[in-house]
């Protein structure tokens, strides 16, 4: 199995992940996020006074149930959208594209009715490459190990 580096931006290095518990604000439901994209992550630590950068090793389980979205489709958003609503789903590790703070924001004008489907699809063009894994179980966090933290300028 192929080996590969994931960040996860945060206020304090975290050795031990876990699964955080959100208010039906995640994209992939609950979880632990990590990115493949580090800049993405140090984006995400900025947002702390204390900026932290952990850094794993990911080597995948291949018995577990992956879902990954290769692109935004409508799939993709129906996804989102369920997650959001506090729909659960079957899987292990969900991988795909973010909806930012901005992308959300269409979302939401798209369930209010306010945009239609295909204007949501014109709006959500991606100023800059977003990618973000969700580790949803046990078992899909013990693909993580931690190798380190940086702190961010």
């Amino acid at each position: 199995m192929a080996m590969m580096t994931v960040f996860h931006g945060g206020y304090m290095a975290v050795e031990v992940p876990g699964i955080r518990k959100g208010h039906n604000t995640k994209d992939f439901g609950d979880g632990f996020y990590c990115t493949i994209i580090k800049e993405q992550a140090q984006r995400w630590a900025r947002r702390y006074n204390t900026k932290i950068v952990s850094v794993y090793d990911v080597r995948m389980n291949m018995n577990l149930k992956i879902k990954e979205f290769k692109e935004m489709t409508d799939e993709w958003l129906d996804f989102i959208i369920d997650c959001r609503a506090g729909k659960p789903h079957e899987y292990d590790i969900v991988i795909g594209a973010m909806a930012d703070d901005q992308i959300y924001n269409y979302i939401a004008d798209y369930m209010d009715g306010t945009i239609t489907r295909e204007q949501f699809w014109v709006l959500a063009k991606f100023k800059y490459p977003t990618h973000q894994m969700c580790f949803c179980t046990k078992e899909a966090l013990d693909c993580l190990e931690y190798r380190g933290c940086e702190v961010v300028e």
